[in-house]
């Protein structure tokens, strides 16, 4: 027995045979409950952030339970993910929420399972106020850049954009004679109309005409923008169309994630965060750490700072609660709900 047990016996090596055959079975088991969690995701209409982001978490808990296949895991291994993701690797609060969506909707709408209630321990959450620019800081970090990037950065905190909802800006989402936005497909699936600086008219105008002018050429080798598959098949001559041309368009063209069809997208984020660092460090800015978020933060800050109705704050913001909008108060100062300091009346 001790031979046949003994390293590089056959007997070892038909047991190492056998476990590189079980993984295999269980990659193979994954990749086609991805598959079809994927396919689902697609048929209700999600976003490609979100199809990406609940495939990420649902691979990770299917390892975490040992690549066994979720229907045959009861729901209350959801719980023991969650606390492990809190106790062990100290997730965020947002993190975690995240995960607990992928996984309800693993559960709930893909497999048809009740999960009931879970009882996880929560991550703690540690208040954090946003970082907000002074309109000083606001105006030296643009004042170091040119061109597109100038607007993209102008936009964000002119009209409260996130990153993603401005790359994503199309030539008919400009309305240049009443001075606004609309926004499509924001963050929880909602359109919203917002305002527009008349100052940034002049390099709109021109950045439309460049837009429009790359689709065009596109349109000429049979590609044109990227459309979603059901706006494709609804409108299928629309990536002819101008008023469908991005405002920011990528440098080159792409295959689609989902048709696998030949187009050009917009600018990747990326490219904004990478030309934002620079100019941060060019405008000397260094007691701060300033995202593309950070001028939306500003934009909602400096409009209550003005004396604006949180009201119509969080309905340019696209906030569902007023609470949301509320954090952006206690960056005010003195200006805190149109109250000054009891000193000051000394």
């Amino acid at each position: 027995m001790e031979i046949l047990f003994c390293r590089g016996s056959l007997l070892d090596q038909r047991w190492a045979t056998f476990f590189e055959l079980t993984q295999r079975m269980g990659y193979v088991m994954q990749s086609q409950i991805l598959e079809d969690v994927r396919r689902d995701i697609r048929l209700r209409g999600y976003s490609m952030a979100t199809e990406k982001t609940y495939l990420l978490w649902i691979r990770r808990f299917i390892q975490f339970t040992g690549n066994k296949d979720p229907r045959e895991v009861d729901p209350s291994a959801i719980a023991d993910y969650l606390t492990a993701l809190a106790v062990r690797w100290h997730v965020s609060p947002g993190t975690q929420k995240v995960v607990l969506n992928a996984l309800i909707f693993l559960y709930e709408k893909h497999l048809k399972r009740e999960v009931g209630d879970l009882g996880f321990k929560l991550a703690t959450r540690q208040r954090r106020l946003p970082v907000v620019l002074t309109r000083d800081e606001v105006a030296r970090v643009i004042a170091q850049l040119k061109g597109r990037n100038k607007l993209i950065i102008q936009l964000m905190y002119g009209s409260g954009l996130r990153v993603s909802e401005c790359l994503r800006l199309r030539v008919q989402d400009v309305d240049l004679e009443k001075y606004g936005l609309t926004i499509h497909d924001g963050k929880g699936r909602k359109d919203r109309q917002t305002l527009l600086s008349p100052k940034l008219e002049s390099a709109l105008r021109q950045q439309i005409e460049s837009g429009i002018e790359i689709q065009r050429k596109d349109n000429e080798s049979g590609y044109g923008s990227s459309m979603s598959p059901s706006l494709s098949k609804k409108m299928p001559n629309a990536f002819r169309s101008p008023a469908w041309a991005y405002l920011f368009p990528s440098s080159g063209l792409c295959a689609h994630p989902q048709t696998g069809e030949i187009c050009r997208h917009h600018l990747h984020p990326t490219m904004v965060r990478k030309f934002l660092k620079v100019a941060v460090e060019k405008a000397e800015i260094r007691n701060k750490r300033v995202i593309c978020h950070s001028f939306r933060h500003s934009f909602a800050t400096h409009l209550l700072a003005a004396g604006t109705d949180i009201r119509t704050v969080q309905e340019l913001l696209g906030h569902n609660d007023v609470s949301t909008t509320q954090i952006y108060t206690h960056v005010l100062g003195r200006h805190y709900a149109g109250t000054n300091s009891p000193l000051d009346a000394l």
